[in-house]
Order: structure tokens, then sequence, then C-alpha cells
């Protein structure tokens, strides 16, 4: 299973956004002797995903995880510290676990930012919901919620009392899921039975039966069972007459969408049949002579035959087509609030009733001439339905990236079956999603990688560009990790599955895009503020326009002649009224936000470039500032020993062994650098093993200590030895400062208390580094230096890198996170760019965290930012794409905005009196319809990203990256 970097942390918004969605769970754990006992139960803890910090009490025999139910659970935790060779043991009385599911939800019927703001509200106020987020644009709801005093379904009931229509699309935790369709059941006990034979199977935590569609849902543990194991127990039960088949389904939300697109597709188009007819008759065949007749022919008194059709082909677009906009006004005024609906329904309502009481007035007299407006209200609809269409097809373009992620999964995959020899015995075509863990896979040239898995035969190239946009193929051999929805170029591969299903790097990477298309950005805010006056505030303008034109043809304020031969100034005034009122568009302005996050955030991810919703966005593209980690980050990351000078008589080999017995416990990549490069002096040796090494301490950012074969050994900088009293000669002082001005890391070594050797250890840099720099700062963006490493070291690399803002060396990581909030406390927007080994709490600390080089470890729950690739350029793409993104919202913005200010006006008859200009009803209906499609369009063309040209040319290891 992949591990998440484990120094990763989440922001510190994020950190509060999810209080009360961690847990907490104390372990007895025996076995442990020693603090390094202590550090390979907290080290193998802390690479679970969902980890948020692990403390290990050798002393007492107690570990205590604060963890994230969402991702992990106590078992889990469990397994893991006993395959790290101890016992463990959940002490359950200690436990205070909050229980949290995450459900999400489909929700149809919102047509603007009241709407998912009423729905909001309602999910808010419910017992037991810890979290609500109602997304506009994706029309989802994300619940995080307490199971044990909610259930989903109550969710749903919510949802739906609101007056919206919800669809679950899953709950619970990511747990591995399987959906499978049952063929041959005649009765409901046999699902049971089937249900029940099911529930027996080791590994199996949940079973979900729908017996209407034949339906099993199953949640289970991957690596005890899986989906193949599920159908052999269906086949073999009921004497072979059951078959049972992955459930054909093509997504709950694409389903949705696509039926919200034909439901609107069917209704505009019976409006038209119904609508077509109203305007010929009232706008074309009145100046046919003729038809004009006949049209104008008495039905009773002065009620004619064009009037009453007009009443008859209105009555259903006004009562059957345009239902959705009552049921949607009904359950926003009942809610206390009023959307879009409401002013649809005010308009369209009182252009037919008026038109309905101007005939009845003309059935019933002998001399009142009727002029109706059953075109205003049928066309009226008919636009804003055709608007509405537009909308959802748009809108169902902004996700594209998660349906080209969900597509890169290949359907088939190689199965093989082997011998106890490792031979291949038989080669099996399987169903892709059928994959169980540690099976073997066998990928062939130019196929898809089924799942994440490790090479255990072959080796290739594999184009990894769809999952981490890294340009070149990767070489791949025996042990090498592969990503599943990546394509194997050259060579044959067996892989052993390591993780499938939702454990999968592909699924990580679709749930964190769909989180960040869920989150809101902060500037959304500024939408659903408006959007809380916005409607009542058009109502007030419509009645006080259709007033004051009123009083003013009722007092000849203006000229008999502006009137229309087809109307009174009554009529005037009125249509002036509903233009406004159906001209003013909220739905603009609730999608001016979500959906340039949702392209935004999509195009990244298909850049490899991982960004976590809207607050991640806004804060990044206000970014002046990045302080970046030195080993990782601006360097390689893999260290070497270049040089070994020893300061007293004894064998080269002899000193490397106790060294490297010392540095063998430690994680810190300078100390594996020591550990391989003392190995070549153990060559000879079949099995390698380092002498014994008690009371090991690790001094975080200084160095380590042990006992070895009776000897103090204590390998780490100057600041360490001083600290513990070793007195360093004037020649191990000058080797340091020759070792610091080569940009090289000098490393002391102490043997009981006497300094025994000076090591140089050198990270190359990154060729891209300088290049990077001097683009960010042509971007306004300074850039800074923050390591653990000597100060020496630290100026030759910022020297080269050409970083001139500051430069802080041997740091704690604690210092960094310090250094993070003195930049902050002086103006400055800072983003930290780190490996995610050492860098938590600068990570948490700075306004944007970026975890950089994560490859297939997506960590869910850890940076605002995670870049997939090792490449610096892609911190210049994040900040770039987020300033395109932030200008596209402000131009969204802009348009709104600037529609609504210029469109109410002009629909008030602002230009009528100069240029007896005005927008009749229906117009304004189908401008307020164009609005809502435009600003989607206008988010759709970030679509066409591309990274800044500088980067284009930006050679990287001696290769043109295109």
């Amino acid at each position: 299973m992949p591990k998440y970097p484990k120094g990763v942390s989440v922001s510190s918004d994020q950190e509060r956004n999810m209080q009360g969605t961690e847990a907490k769970a104390l372990f007895c754990v025996t076995g442990m002797t020693c603090s390094a006992c202590a550090g390979s139960v907290e080290k193998a803890v802390k690479r679970l995903p969902g980890i948020k910090e692990a403390v290990v009490d050798v002393l007492n025999n107690k570990a205590q995880v604060l963890f994230y139910p969402s991702f992990v659970n106590e078992e889990t935790i469990r397994e893991t510290i006993e395959d790290a060779g101890f016992q463990a043991m959940l002490i359950e009385e200690e436990t205070k676990e909050k229980a949290t599911q995450v459900c999400r939800v489909a929700i149809k019927g919102m047509t603007c930012t009241s709407c998912s703001t009423t729905v909001e509200s309602a999910l808010q106020a419910i017992p037991g919901v810890q979290k609500a987020q109602v997304a506009l644009a994706t029309e989802e709801a994300e619940v995080h919620y307490d199971p044990k005093l909610l259930s989903h379904n109550q969710i749903l009931e919510a949802i739906e009392d609101t007056g919206f229509e919800s669809i679950l699309i899953s709950t619970g935790e990511f747990k591995s899921k399987v959906m499978l369709q049952v063929d041959g059941v005649r009765t409901e006990n046999s699902m049971r039975l089937i249900a029940n034979s099911l529930e027996a199977l080791p590994g199996v935590q949940d079973i979900d039966i729908d017996p209407q569609l034949n339906k099993v849902s199953l949640s289970y543990k991957s690596g005890v069972t899986g989906p193949r194991n599920f159908i052999s127990v269906i086949e073999s039960t009921g004497s072979g007459r059951f078959k049972a088949k992955i459930f054909p389904e093509g997504g709950i939300k694409e389903s949705h969408r696509k039926e919200e697109i034909s439901q609107y597709r069917r209704s505009f188009l019976w409006s038209l049949i119904f609508t077509i007819p109203v305007f010929l008759t009232s706008m074309v065949f009145m100046y046919i002579p003729g038809i004009k007749d006949w049209l104008d022919t008495k039905v009773v008194n002065m009620l004619t035959v064009g009037e009453l059709l007009r009443w008859i082909l209105s009555t259903p677009v006004q009562f059957i087509i345009g239902r959705r906009f009552y049921i949607g006004s009904y359950a926003a005024l009942r809610h206390g609030s009023a959307n879009m609906d409401v002013l649809i329904a005010l308009g369209t309502n009182a252009a037919y009733f008026y038109s309905v009481y101007s005939v009845l007035r003309a059935a019933t007299s002998t001399d009142f001439k009727s002029s109706d407006f059953f075109e205003t209200s049928s066309m009226l609809i008919s636009f804003i339905l055709l608007g509405k269409y537009l909308e959802v097809l748009a809108k169902g373009k902004t996700s594209e990236a998660i349906a080209k992620l969900m597509d890169l999964a290949p359907d088939a995959a190689t199965l093989l079956t082997l011998d106890d020899e490792g031979n291949v015995v038989n080669e099996e075509e399987i169903d892709s999603r059928l994959i169980q863990k540690n099976d073997v896979i066998k990928i062939l040239p130019g196929a898809k990688v089924a799942c994440d898995g490790f090479v255990i035969w072959g080796q290739s190239h594999v184009n990894e560009s769809m999952i981490t946009g890294e340009s070149r193929p990767v070489a791949k051999r025996k042990g090498e990790m592969v990503i599943g929805g990546t394509v194997n170029e050259n060579g044959v591969l067996h892989i052993r599955a390591t993780a499938v299903g939702s454990e999968s790097a592909l699924s990580n990477i679709v749930r964190l895009v769909e989180s960040a298309q869920m989150a809101k950005a902060p500037v959304q805010k500024f939408a659903d503020r408006i959007s809380k006056y916005f409607v009542p505030l058009v109502i007030t303008l419509s009645i006080c326009t259709w007033l004051a034109w009123f009083l003013a043809g009722k007092f000849n304020r203006y000229p008999r002649s502006w009137i229309p031969s087809s109307m009174d100034s009554f009529q005037l005034a009125l249509q002036f009224g509903i233009s406004v009122m159906v001209i003013a568009c909220p739905c603009a302005l609730g999608l001016a936000t979500p959906t340039a996050v949702m392209v935004g955030t999509g195009v990244g991810a298909s850049q490899g470039v991982l960004i976590k919703g809207g607050h991640a966005l806004e804060s990044t593209q206000k970014v002046n500032c990045i302080v970046f980690d030195k080993t990782g980050t601006l360097t390689v990351g893999k260290p070497v020993v270049v040089n070994t000078r020893l300061l007293k008589t004894m064998v080269l080999r002899d000193f490397y062994e106790l060294v490297a017995a010392t540095e063998v416990n430690s994680e810190h990549p300078l100390a594996k650098a020591i550990v391989e490069y003392a190995k070549k002096f153990k060559e000879d040796e079949e099995n390698l093993v380092w002498p014994e090494a008690s009371e090991f301490e690790s001094i975080t950012g200084h160095g380590v200590k042990a006992i070895v074969r009776n000897k103090e050994v204590i390998v780490g900088n100057k600041s360490l030895m001083l600290d513990q009293g070793i007195a360093i000669p004037i020649d191990a002082e000058e080797l340091l400062t020759k070792t610091e001005e080569l940009a090289q890391t000098g490393i002391l070594v102490s043997i009981d208390r006497e300094l025994a050797g000076v090591l140089a250890i050198s990270d190359p840099l990154k060729p891209e580094a300088p290049q990077v720099i001097s683009i960010l700062k042509s971007m306004n963006v300074q850039s800074m230096l923050v390591t653990g490493d000597n100060w020496g070291t630290a100026n030759a690399i910022a020297k080269e890198v050409g970083i001139s803002y500051g430069v802080i060396a041997e740091a704690k990581p604690e210092d960094k996170a310090n250094k993070v909030k003195e930049l902050q406390a002086s103006g400055k927007v800072v983003a930290m760019v780190g490996d995610g080994i050492n860098d938590s709490p600068a990570l948490v600390a700075a306004d944007v965290g970026m975890a950089i080089g994560a490859g297939t470890d997506i960590a869910i729950e850890a940076a605002d930012i995670v870049i997939m690739r090792n490449n610096l350029e892609d911190v210049i793409t994040a900040i770039h794409l987020s300033r395109k993104t932030f200008s596209r919202i402000r131009l969204n913005y802009f348009w709104a905005l600037g529609y609504n200010l210029l469109g109410i006006p002009i629909a008030a008859g602002a230009l009528f009196p100069s240029t007896r200009f005005r927008l009749p009803p229906w117009i304004a209906g189908a401008a307020m319809a164009a609005s809502s499609v435009s600003v989607v369009c206008s988010s759709l063309l970030l679509k066409n990203y591309r990274r800044p040209k500088k980067l284009d040319s930006l050679e990287i290891g001696g290769i043109t990256i295109e």
C-alpha cells in the first residue's frame, strides 16, 4: 500500500475546518526495549495515510495516535504496530474517538447561491452534523457527520425538506468498496441468503442490499478479501443458479447530469410547441391579412379567437412546463429565502394573470378591448429553460478533469497465477475492477497499468504524464513502484498489486480534486452576502418601477405618444416592472467563483499540480514570498559521501562500521547517504549486518548518538559536538570551512568523546533551481532558503541558485515555522515549499504549504498544494495558474455585477424617454438566461491555460521541456 509522506501536515485553516473530525486512539505496546524501538513504532504508524500525530512512550509501553477516521482506523494502526515487530492492544476505555463519516449527495433543482445557502444552513442545523458544504457549480453536498447521532437517510430527508431532490453518491469512510449485480434472484429471501453468506467471509465490514435492483454493496478489508471472492461465494450459493458481476454503473453523478440535461431539453422542446404558436398569433399573424381577420373574430362579446388561442396555449407552459419554478419558489419562501425561481414565478404570473383578467373582462364586456401578455409569460419560460439547458451543458464541461482521470483506469487486466517457485502457470483476462491486493498482473507494452503495485519481474519505461505531469518516461525495474492508469512503453512487466479500488493513487487524486471543487474560496462569501438581499431588492425595484411609470402615466407626466398603440399606461408600466424582475440574475453571481475554481483545479490536476480548492487558489495567487527547504527541494535529495578525513589512526572500514551502525537507525537523508557509502566496505559479505546500537538517541536538527561495541559514537554537526562538550581541533575547523565553501555538508564523528573524523556530503542542486528562482523574481515573488544544514553550505547553495532575500541555516523544524511567522508578521503572504520530511511545522504555519515530489504518495490531508513531480518549475505553474484563475473570477464578477447594474436600469426604462427603447419582458428573460451561460463559458476558457512561456525553454538534465 502506498505510504503517505509522514512529514506533511494540514494547513492551519484546513486543520480548523476539520475540528471534530479527528480521533484519538491509545494502544498498549509490548516488546519495546529502548528508544530505537519506540522510534520504529512511531515511524511505521506515521507512514499510514490520515495520521496527524503519533507519540510512543517506551517507559509506559503506550502509543497515542491522533488520526482521521476517513482514511485509517484503529485496527489498521494496531496491525501496523504488530508488523513492526511488537504486540499491540487498543485500550478501549481511554480511547476518546469522535466517529465521523462523510457522505456526498447530488442535489437537483438548485438555481442560484440562495438555493445552495438554504440547503447548507438546513444541513448545519441538524444535530450530529459537524461540517456541511454545498457547491452550486457541482450541485453536490459534502456532509461530515457523527454516525452515532445521524444516518445518511436523515441527511437526504433534510435536503428533500428544503424542496430539492437528493441522490446519495457515497457514504461512510473511504473503505474498499464494490457493488455487485446478482442475476437469477427471484425473491428477497434469496438476496438475504446471499448477504448472509457474504457477511460470514473474513474481512467483510458492511453489506447493503437493494432487492429491487438485485444489487449488493460491500465494504471490506482489501488485504483480506476482494471482489473475486465475493463473486465465487455468490455463484456457489443456491446450487449455482446465481450469477454475479460488477454493477454496471456509469457513475451516479454522470447519470444524474445526463438526466438533468435531458429534462431541460424535453421541457424546452415542449414549451416551444406551445410558445411558437403564441408568438406567431401575437407578433406575426397580426400583420397578415386574412389570418388577422380570423384571429380578430369575436367569440364572446369582445373576446377574440386570437386571445382565446393564446390563453389556451400559454396555460400548459405556465402551469405544467413551468411547474418547476413554482416548486422552487415555494421551497425557498418556506425557508425564509428567495431565489431566482421566485423572480421568474412573480414575473410570469404577473404577465399571465393580468392577461387572464384582460380576456375575462373582454369576454364580459361589449366595449373593452383586451390587450394580453400571454406571449410574455410563455416566451419568458421558454427562453429561461433554453438558458438552463445551455447552462447545465456548459457546467458539465467544467468537471471534465475528473471524468478524464477516472477514464485512465483500463477496463481489463491480465491476471497471472504463479507456482511456489514464482513461475507463471496460468494467465487469465479479468475485469480490472476485480483485481485484489497481492495479485500479480501482467502489463504488456503499450498497455495501461491496471493498479498500483511494484515490479517483480521485467524492466521498461512508463509514461506517467497523465498522473504526475512528468513529461519523460520513467525507467522501471524490479522493486520499482508503478501507478495505476499510467502507460507501459516498451517492455513486459509483472507487478504485484499493492493498492486497488479506492486505495489507489488514482482514486486518491480523484477524491482530492472532487474535494477541491467542493471547497469554497473566501471570495465566494461576497456572492453569498449579496444573494441574501439580491432577490428582495430586485422585487422592491420592480414594484417601484411599475409604480413610478404607472403614476407618471396616471398624472400625465409624459406625453401620451410614448405609449404604444397596443397598450395603455398601466400595461406599459407593468411591462417595465416585469422586465426589471426577470432581467436580474443572481445565478451569474453564484456561478462566478465555483465554476472557475472547478476548471482551475481540474487544469492543475492535469498538469500534476493538485490544488486543494478555492482557499488554496486564493492564497496562492497572493503569494509574494516563498520559503524553500534545501534537501530534496532545491537539491536532488539524494546526498552522497564525497570525501572522508580521519583525525585519528584507525582502519577506515572499522570507522564506517561504527558510524553506519549508529546512523542506520535514522531516517534522515544524510544518514542514509552515510550508510549507503559504508556498504562499500562490506561488499564481500553475503549477509550485511551492522553491529547492534544501544541507547540510540536522535537529536532533531543536529545528529544522532548511540553505544556501539562499548564505544560512544556521536555523529552530527558542529553544534551537536559543542553541546556535548567535545573539542573541535583547528584542522577539523579548517576542513569544515573548505567543505562548506564547496556547498557540501560537513559531518563530524566523535568516538568516546574524541573527534575521530570529518565526512563531506554533497547533495547535487536540481538543474532547474537557478532558473526557477529567477522566474519567481520576475513575478515579484521573493525567495528565501531555510535549512537545518550549516551556514557555509546554506550560503553557498543560496548564492548558486540566486537567492538573495535571506538565508536561515542550522534551523530546527520549529525554527522554520517561526521564520515563516516572522515573515507573515511583516506583511508577507508566505508559501513554504518542502519535501514533507522535517518541514511539517512550517507547512502548517505558511499561508500556502506546497509538498513537492509527492509522486504516488498523495497526502490527501496534507499540504494546500501537492506537486506530483519533483520539479521546482511546478511551483511557478501553481502560482501562475492561481493568478490566472482569480483573474478569471474577477472578470466573472465584473461581468455578473456589470450586467445587473447595467441591465436593471435599461429594463426599468432609463433609455425610454430619450430613445423610446425598451426591453420587452421575454427579451429581458433571454438576457438573464444568457448571463449565466456567459459566466460559465468564461470560466471554461481556463481550459486553454498555458503555463508561462519561460518554462517551455527551461532545461532540466540537458533536456529541453516542451
